[in-house]
């Protein structure tokens, strides 16, 4: 008994990549350039929707939603894992530990949400174009919105609390760079069948549905789009939706990767790179690929330009 009280008032060692003492500086300044480059580029997005009338959209809205959960989503654990890079001293406190599993699980499951209503968005806008503004009234927006917030911030609640109740054994080893479901049910002391089946039920709900949804969105939008005559118009959608897929596939096919087999299973190793990636790369790269070629933005940027010289 006094092995598992001991747990709440104690630490966690996160051992990350602590097999590779020679790629821990090499990590610190890549990990440390995406980082900047995630803060940079959502902010900006974040900014430019507010500032410019014309982004006043459903989309530029789901858009900054999206910056701001990948703001929040990369600040949860890639400092952490930075001050661990940088110094000998891994630990991490218990509360520390819980809060950082609630906010990465939260944000991750808002994510899935957001980017199925991103696509819903995308749907309305191509197969509907006459509904849309009706569709998507900006109340219903900021309804969807906060639907994707709660969802994320309940499921956690959930999933962490029963994570947590799992009583744990001697050793504090977290073999990961952050608190993560898989890697604290290895170091329980009880058979954890029933909470590697939630976490299999939770994901699966969380993951395929949100799929499943999205591709049918996709299909939908596919169908309208071979319809159409003109090749203007034809461009625009591959612009939005092609950005939009590629943001969705690099985000749910790492996770998928991760989190729906058996935590027992798969090798650690392999684990912590997939999720270096979603965790560091993936949001990084949101920005971008959204505003590259994208007319809007860059009509946004010249307007703010103009702007500032009028100043």
């Amino acid at each position: 008994k006094m092995k598992e009280k001991n747990a709440s008032s104690g630490y966690f060692v996160l051992l990350g990549f602590s097999n590779w003492p020679h790629l821990e500086l090499v990590l610190f300044v890549v990990i440390l350039m995406f980082y900047l480059m995630t803060l940079i580029g959502n902010l900006f997005i974040i900014f430019l929707s507010y500032l410019d009338s014309h982004l006043h959209t459903p989309m530029y809205f789901f858009l900054s939603n999206l910056s701001f959960l990948d703001l929040c989503y990369t600040t949860s654990s890639i400092p952490q894992l930075l001050i661990n890079l940088w110094g000998p001293e891994k630990t991490i406190s218990y509360a520390g530990c819980m809060i950082q599993l609630y906010f990465v699980l939260a944000l991750g499951t808002a994510e899935c949400v957001l980017l199925v209503v991103m696509s819903y968005d995308r749907y309305a806008a191509v197969c509907r174009p006459l509904h849309y503004t009706v569709l998507m009234h900006p109340r219903f927006c900021h309804l969807l919105a906060v639907a994707c917030w709660v969802s994320g911030f309940t499921t956690s609640a959930l999933h962490s609390s029963f994570t947590f109740w799992v009583p744990l054994c001697g050793h504090r080893q977290v073999d990961h760079f952050f608190c993560e479901v898989p890697a604290l049910l290895r170091l329980s002391c009880i058979d954890t069948r029933a909470n590697e089946l939630t976490l299999m039920v939770m994901s699966s709900i969380f993951v395929i549905i949100p799929l499943i949804l999205i591709l049918s969105s996709y299909g939908a939008i596919a169908q309208t789009v071979l319809r159409m005559q003109s090749t203007a118009g034809l461009q625009k959608v591959f612009g939005t939706c092609g950005a939009h897929l590629m943001v969705v596939s690099l985000f749910f096919i790492p996770i998928m990767c991760m989190y729906l087999q058996p935590p027992s299973g798969n090798s650690q190793d392999h684990g912590k790179f997939i999720a270096l990636f979603y965790t560091v790369v993936t949001p990084s790269l949101n920005p971008l690929i959204y505003t590259l070629r994208n007319k809007d933005v860059k009509g946004a940027v010249k307007r703010l330009m103009g702007w500032g010289r009028e100043m």
